[in-house]
């Protein structure tokens, strides 16, 4: 019960630093996975929005490389 509410407070307060830092200037982009990680481990939920974030970030990723790749080419 402890290790449950342990990951619940530390993986909501990485979560919730990085919902904020959306807004405000900082590596959102770094610590909501790092949050929804932790809290993957006890919540079903947390894991899916995980690998959706995961998926965002992979296409996210591909697309500025397509992007260099043409810029590039253009040259």
């Amino acid at each position: 019960m402890l290790k449950r509410a342990l990951i619940t407070i530390v993986g909501g307060i990485l979560t919730l630093t990085g919902a904020a830092l959306i807004i405000l200037p900082g590596p959102a982009w770094l610590l909501l996975p790092i949050g929804l990680a932790v809290l993957s481990i006890e919540y079903p939920w947390a894991h899916r929005w995980l690998k959706k974030s995961q998926n965002h970030m992979s296409n996210t990723a591909r697309s500025l490389d397509r992007k260099i790749l043409l810029r590039k080419m253009k040259r």
